[in-house]
């Protein structure tokens, strides 16, 4: 089946308005997406802030009237023309594999690949990790993400137990399993990412040494190596609960913070941590922080 796909402008539009009329005429999925360059990083607790010039794109199956939606958007939003926009054929794919025609095997470390479906790589000693992230973050492709692979590579996590707070697909756990480490813990509060981590540890057949907890299930127990690769707000506001999953003595790695946030991430974790040398990394006109210590003893 081939589908259509509405796009446009909004420029002064209200947003819920247009989603009600295209949602009213069987739109599949509407997106909203960045018409010129203004990266909007992290917003504030409760905010869904949209660019200056916002693009909306809708999906529709082929036997929808877009003349009646056309129109229907005139009288909805009352206005005499449609700001600038565009009808455009799309055949039929499946779209949740699309994202693998961009994606090679990627190594990060010495030994650690990530790979999409059934590629391979040239090289006896890779640690393969066979990625499909769905609808989750973390592929690697990302400084954020690459950073905390890199860091895993270079561990000897041989019997070691690992938590991947905030695990999106699930990415840093299972390349640690597949790294040596005796057992992982994965937890997230977004479904998707628990059913894309569960999907790809059983694709990488590690899901007998990872657990992953259901959204929001909290635990007091604690790991030998901690990482959370998610936003520099939430690392802060959890310091002494992320902080509180590292054992004694051991590591922690938090990436997911630009590199002007990095003092404010070091004085949240200052009583529990004594922190290396960041290491940098620029990506998309933006420069990335991991940040990696080990909990005080005692």
């Amino acid at each position: 089946m081939d589908w259509r796909q509405f796009v446009m402008d909004l420029e002064t539009l209200n947003p819920d308005k247009v989603e009600a009329v295209f949602t009213r005429h069987g739109a599949l999925s509407i997106t909203l997406m960045d018409a010129g360059d203004e990266p909007v990083l992290e917003p504030a607790v409760g905010e869904t802030p949209l660019w200056d010039d916002t693009r909306v794109a809708a999906l529709f199956s082929t036997d929808v009237d877009l003349n009646l939606l056309h129109d229907d958007l005139l009288r909805s939003l009352g206005i005499d023309t449609l700001p600038a926009h565009e009808v455009l054929a799309l055949p039929d794919r499946e779209w949740q594999r699309e994202w693998l025609k961009d994606f090679e095997p990627m190594r990060f470390g010495e030994r650690l690949w990530i790979c999409p479906g059934d590629a391979s790589v040239d090289d006896d000693d890779a640690v393969l990790v066979r990625l499909d992230p769905g609808l989750a973050f973390g592929t690697g492709m990302h400084a954020t993400t690459a950073l905390c692979l890199e860091w895993l590579d270079s561990l000897s996590l041989q019997g070691k137990t690992v938590l991947d707070y905030g695990c999106g697909s699930g990415v840093l756990a299972i390349a640690a399993l597949l790294l040596g480490a005796a057992a992982a813990t994965a937890v997230d509060n977004d479904p998707q990412a628990v059913t894309a981590t569960r999907s790809n540890a059983e694709l990488n057949g590690v899901m007998d040494r990872l657990t992953v907890p259901e959204c929001n299930q909290e635990s007091t127990e604690t790991f030998d190596v901690v990482v959370a690769n998610i936003l520099a707000g939430p690392i802060i506001d959890l310091a002494g609960l992320i902080a509180g999953r590292v054992r004694s003595g051991c590591l922690l790695a938090l990436s997911g913070i630009l590199s002007e946030q990095v003092d404010d991430v070091v004085d949240a974790y200052m009583p529990f941590i004594e922190f290396a040398e960041p290491v940098f990394r620029a990506q998309g006109g933006q420069t990335w922080v991991r940040l990696t210590g080990r909990r005080y003893e005692g």
